[in-house]
């Protein structure tokens, strides 16, 4: 019990974990942009970002699990599940915005190409947040689902059997 209650004191409010969310999110992030640059120039720039993305998207999870959202701990596969689809999303929208700029200019320059990609990953990654926090850093649903007592019925009087092999074996 008290274990649960200090973890749940270290959970910092919204402004703080959006502060958190941006040092981690946003130094990753632009460490992501500048090896996404690099690599760009030995691969194409789209795989350069799907595996820079991947890199920075298991860092970024595991520095949110930690310190972001006071989650206590390591990540869990759930939530390394979970992040990674916000991260396709972000992925995808980064994406997007390079190639429209490609569209609208014939040579952008590395500058150019870098305001582009970091206003992209600052809209996804403040979508980002709202996810991590809401969805897979979530404190209330694992209380909610501990503190729920599984309901016991009877059927015309009849005993239910409280063994999970016997109400398995009865379905």
């Amino acid at each position: 019990m008290e274990t649960a209650q200090s973890q749940e004191q270290k959970a910092p409010g919204a402004f703080a974990a959006f502060a958190r969310f941006v040092l981690c999110g946003g130094g990753v992030g632009i460490a992501s942009s500048f090896a996404v640059a690099g690599l760009a120039a030995w691969i194409p720039w789209v795989l350069a970002n799907a595996l820079i993305t991947v890199v920075s998207t298991l860092l970024a999870t595991e520095l949110h699990a930690r310190f972001t959202f006071g989650a206590g701990g390591r990540a869990t596969w759930r939530q390394h599940a979970q992040s990674a689809g916000s991260a396709a999303a972000a992925y995808a929208a980064t994406c997007v915005a390079m190639l429209v700029l490609q569209q609208l200019v014939a040579a952008p320059g590395a500058v150019l190409e870098q305001v582009v990609y970091l206003s992209a990953s600052a809209l996804a990654g403040v979508a980002r947040f709202v996810v991590l926090r809401l969805v897979v850093f979530a404190r209330n649903r694992s209380q909610a689902a501990a503190s729920v007592r599984p309901v016991h019925a009877a059927v015309a009087g009849a005993p239910v059997p409280a063994d999970p092999a016997v109400l398995c074996y009865a379905a």
